[in-house]
């Protein structure tokens, strides 16, 4: 069995060659300058939503704080209703904000704490009931993850605009070979198809 060479066939577009067309070219650097934007902006974008993400949760921490609180009521024990886990209840709770005001609101405690009973909640500068910031750790993987999701997404969306401008492109194609075609196939008196 002979053995046959395989040129670079992906590589046709660039070649000179008789069956190459302007759209064949044309189209060679919309995938070209597709990939190239792509890799570019979805690296930049990735990065940009990441380090945005990662302040946001620097500023967060630096932000909230904890502070003591009493309960103004006992605790619901760890079978009710409104337990979170096996750990944790809603009950509500007072505390001193910065600026000297009293506030009060719902928080985490422990199952069956009586009233009176000293909690720690997170607050916010403005002395807020918060959450509780992310650790280190946990802020860079979330921050990661988002510049990940935000690069893909980007690079997507890119990729997905050249084809649809490839698309368009080839329709267009096919309709000037139409035309074409029917202009040669006119003068020899029959219509193929």
């Amino acid at each position: 069995m002979a053995k046959t060479r395989c040129g670079k066939g992906w590589m046709w577009r660039w070649r000179r060659n008789p069956l190459r067309r302007r759209s064949d070219v044309v189209d060679a650097w919309i995938v070209l300058a597709a990939w190239l934007i792509a890799l570019c902006g979805g690296v930049l974008t990735g990065l940009a939503a990441g380090s945005a993400v990662d302040h946001g949760l620097d500023r967060q921490r630096a932000e909230r704080h904890l502070v003591s609180a009493v309960l103004t009521e006992n605790a619901p024990g760890g079978t009710s209703a409104s337990a979170l886990d096996g750990s944790h209840v809603w009950a509500i709770v007072r505390w001193t904000a910065p600026d000297g005001s009293t506030h009060t609101g719902r928080a985490k405690v422990h199952p069956g704490a009586k009233a009176g009973t000293l909690a720690t909640v997170w607050v916010d500068r403005r002395g807020r009931l918060t959450s509780k910031p992310l650790a280190h750790g946990e802020a860079s993987f979330q921050a990661a993850w988002t510049g990940v999701l935000v690069s893909l997404g980007v690079a997507g969306a890119l990729l997905g605009g050249a084809q649809l401008v490839r698309l368009h492109l080839a329709r267009r194609q096919s309709r000037h070979w139409d035309e074409e075609w029917a202009r040669v196939d006119t003068p020899w008196g029959w219509k193929a198809g």
